[in-house]
């Protein structure tokens, strides 16, 4: 039946990066859908953010816009699965391996073997070059051991043991990124080319991808202050990585010798400097340096001193501007 010009059609593809060549394909048949003036919408999902990017940069220039769909949120989890904030903050935003948590063993080796390693293997080394993927593999994994952590990229080196370079690292942590993994954030700076030179702050986009390589389970996590404490403020970067992407603000850290704050998020000219504190309030003089040096438009405590935690992962951050 061939299309009345008239009509409005809807047409949506799922899992487009599978098709061979499918971005000149569908500009192929764009074009000539327009040529016919054919009211033809479509809609293409896949999750491979990488080949999805690849494809729409370099054969659909101009006849898109993308809507980015990023790991579930708190509200999201807990609306679908009833989940707590706390079990949200260790079992992280994979819907998929929602009903599997009871047997945490099982969870885990589900995350590692069906998203971390398929993330990896086919979103990445497979559609890229990656001249080192056990590199690669190292670095993610160590990125997930000190999320929330700064590390120079010399470091990294000595800690990988390997003969690559810090143009590689930063290389491997943009794909990792891309990929929904693992960012490595920029220290905040009005220079822009002293943010690029900084240290990296890792910061996995899911805490279930620290949690599924730990050998400890939720519950005696749980009872460890120090390092539930760390958990909460992966948790909380997360949280601002992915809207960061999806309400386009940008995120950093910053720290000047024994000054810090967890994260510098800036949208339109307005910078909020915000540290987490899951315990007692501890050391904010990093909260008053920062004041002081850029005069932000706030500056933030969440704990329980300040702002909940746990109402903060409910909210969206751009509610701060």
């Amino acid at each position: 039946m061939e299309l009345e010009k008239a009509a409005v059609f809807l047409l949506v593809i799922d899992e487009i990066q599978k098709i061979d060549n499918w971005s000149e394909t569908v500009k192929l048949l764009w074009d000539r859908d327009t040529r016919n003036k054919i009211n033809l919408k479509v809609i293409l999902l896949g999750s491979s953010r990488l080949l999805l990017q690849k494809g729409l940069t370099e054969s659909l220039a101009g006849r898109f816009e993308s809507t980015y769909m990023g790991h579930w949120s708190y509200e999201e989890m807990r609306e679908a699965f009833g989940w707590n904030v706390d079990q949200y903050v260790w079992f992280g935003g994979y819907p998929g391996s929602a009903d599997l948590i009871k047997d945490e063993e099982r969870w885990k080796t589900y995350v590692l073997e069906s998203l971390i390693e398929t993330s990896i293997s086919k979103d990445i080394i497979m559609l890229t070059r990656v001249d080192k993927p056990a590199l690669m593999k190292r670095l993610f994994e160590m990125g997930c051991l000190y999320s929330g952590q700064i590390l120079s990229y010399t470091k990294m080196l000595g800690q990988l043991q390997d003969a690559g370079n810090t143009t590689t690292l930063s290389h491997y942590l943009e794909l990792l990124d891309t990929a929904g993994l693992l960012a490595g954030l920029e220290k905040y700076a009005p220079d822009v080319i002293r943010q690029r030179s900084s240290s990296p702050k890792f910061q996995v986009h899911n805490t279930a991808l620290i949690s599924a390589q730990r050998h400890k389970f939720f519950k005696d996590v749980k009872g460890e202050p120090d390092e539930w404490g760390r958990m909460v403020e992966s948790a909380i970067g997360a949280h601002l990585v992915n809207h960061s992407i999806t309400e386009k603000f940008n995120l950093h850290y910053w720290r000047a010798r024994n000054d810090e704050v967890d994260f510098v998020i800036e949208k339109k000219g307005k910078v909020i400097g915000l540290e987490v504190k899951s315990g007692a309030a501890g050391n904010t003089s990093g909260m008053t340096a920062f004041k002081k040096r850029f005069n932000p438009h706030k500056v933030l405590l969440i704990g329980n001193a300040g702002l909940p935690w746990k109402d903060f992962l409910g909210m969206n951050p751009v509610e701060l501007f």
